[in-house]
């Protein structure tokens, strides 16, 4: 069976999503990543940074999540969800997906924190540009690698999702409420937020948080 090592509402999240999506059969490995002493060293013979997600396969751990969906969608491809290698589709697929994390994920934390920088002193570049591009690629196509459904979708809209409807970095533009509101009801997203939310109740952090929001309604 397949192992995920996951904590509720962080960034492995999308891939409980895909691992929806695919119909794979896996069990959850709970990581308490907002545990008061930290996360256990043991885990970091899993990943090497002790951060989430990470899958366990047929004896192979694979870490970082383009590296994930990549592995996952082409191990399950009965689902549909990655273009045939040698197909047309398959460039612009594995680019939005890495571009995810390897782009935007960056761009969004130098804006948060206020930071500024010229296009050239980091490999990601402007993040006005990769807003540009993102609008520019939905606006464009209904998904983000074309005209179907991908695993590349799962981490674009997770992260468009997180960063303008949670943390409000990524400005609010049309294309991305559209987006969104197209794959908001897929049934695979929906039990994947049951799940993150079943086992968000048994982490102390959120506990306390759920306790104090009792308290103030």
């Amino acid at each position: 069976m397949l192992k995920f090592y996951h904590a509720p509402w962080s960034r492995s999240s999308g891939i409980l999503w895909l691992l929806e999506e695919l119909g794979a059969d896996f069990e959850i490995v709970p990581i308490d990543i907002r545990a008061e002493g930290g996360v256990p060293e043991t885990y970091r013979s899993i990943q090497p940074n002790k951060k989430v997600p990470a899958v366990e396969h047929n004896g192979v751990v694979i870490t970082e999540r383009p590296a994930i969906s990549i592995y996952l969608a082409d191990a399950f491809p009965q689902a549909g969800l990655a273009p045939t290698i040698g197909s047309r589709d398959r460039g612009p697929y594995l680019s939005m997906l890495v571009y995810c994390a390897a782009v935007i994920d960056p761009c969004i934390t130098m804006k948060s924190k206020g930071l500024s920088y010229e296009s050239n002193d980091h490999a990601f570049g402007l993040f006005d540009d990769m807003v540009a591009f993102v609008e520019r690629t939905l606006t464009g196509h209904p998904f983000a690698a074309g005209d179907r459904f991908t695993a590349a979708d799962v981490q674009l809209a997770s992260t468009i999702e997180f960063t303008m409807n949670t943390i409000n970095v990524l400005p609010r533009r049309q294309a991305f409420v559209d987006y969104l509101a197209r794959i908001g009801e897929r049934p695979a997203l929906q039990r994947a937020n049951e799940k993150d939310l079943a086992l968000a109740k048994t982490v102390p952090f959120f506990q306390k948080q759920f306790a104090a929001g009792a308290q103030g309604a």
